[in-house]
């Protein structure tokens, strides 16, 4: 058997805009942009596209974190209609902030009616204003997270499904349409701390963290595996920023030093000048940096 093939997958343009990241473009980034954009990550070979999450921002924090983020499960299906093969993944969801059996049905009718393309992409979340507007409990968060991923799981790969835990509890429901993925879409938790490395090796399939070096990536990566009860593989996606003008090389050389640290796929930031510039290095990151890193 041969090495494994690594995998890149790519953030969409204009679904957050972080006035520190985000570049002026994106501001008028829509439906039609959102739609080339993701078709042309899929000529490309990338693995998924992405969408992340939160329901508000708090007025005092518009500022920092700005105002626009866009809703992951619309965003995705959205796209989902216009592409066929590329994987849909939110990075991340905060889970607390819905039911476990809402999420289910959500991202579950959306990996059946995409053919089993569903990456549910997972975060216990920070923004404490945000947890008491919405009600939810930012105390127990941690507990609230590692019990919602078991009781999805449970509703997408049980037929008759029933969950009994501290924060929620439930028998007998059926959940349809039925996933398409079997026994169950992957879960990928997010978050860079102890506890969000120690969730995804406990309880889901992969680890997706954000701005961390390949040291840090490594030590996690070694962490996770020693908390991996099962012998089934944690998918761990390294970070991967590049700049307008990065050169081939030097991309290829940085994603080579995070899968040395134990990366076995790619997030993707990709900078650009312009969105025309962006459908640009979307072709150049596939035909000159994916073939070379190994």
């Amino acid at each position: 058997m041969g090495p494994a093939v690594l995998r890149f997958g790519l953030g969409l343009p204009g679904v957050q805009q972080i006035p520190s990241r985000g570049q002026p473009w994106e501001r008028d980034v829509g439906g039609a942009e959102l739609i080339e954009a993701a078709r042309a990550a899929e000529r490309a070979a990338f693995a998924w596209v992405s969408c992340s999450d939160h329901v508000l921002v708090p007025a005092s924090r518009a500022a920092a974190m700005g105002a626009t983020w866009y809703d992951a499960g619309s965003t995705l299906a959205f796209v989902a209609g216009a592409t066929t093969r590329i994987a849909l993944l939110s990075h991340v969801l905060v889970l607390p902030y819905r039911h476990p059996l809402v999420v289910a049905k959500q991202y579950g009718t959306l990996d059946h009616l995409s053919g089993g393309r569903v990456i549910l992409g997972v975060g216990s979340g920070h923004l404490k204003p945000e947890f008491a507007i919405l009600g939810a409990d930012y105390e127990r968060r941690g507990r609230v997270t590692d019990e919602y991923i078991h009781a999805i799981a449970a509703a997408w790969a049980e037929e008759v499904a029933s969950f009994d835990g501290h924060t929620v509890a439930f028998r007998d429901v059926v959940v349809a349409p039925r996933v398409a993925q079997r026994p169950r879409p992957p879960i990928w938790v997010g978050g860079n701390s102890r506890a969000a490395v120690r969730r995804a090796a406990r309880h889901a399939d992969g680890w997706i963290p954000w701005q961390l070096t390949a040291d840090e990536f490594a030590s996690a990566a070694a962490y996770a595996r020693g908390e991996r009860a099962t012998g089934a593989p944690l998918e761990m996606v390294a970070p991967l920023t590049v700049s307008s003008d990065a050169a081939p090389d030097t991309v290829v050389d940085e994603a080579g030093r995070w899968h040395r640290a134990g990366a076995t796929a790619f997030h993707v930031g990709l900078g650009a000048r312009s969105f025309a510039e962006f459908l640009e290095r979307i072709a150049w990151f596939a035909r000159d940096v994916m073939p070379e890193v190994a």
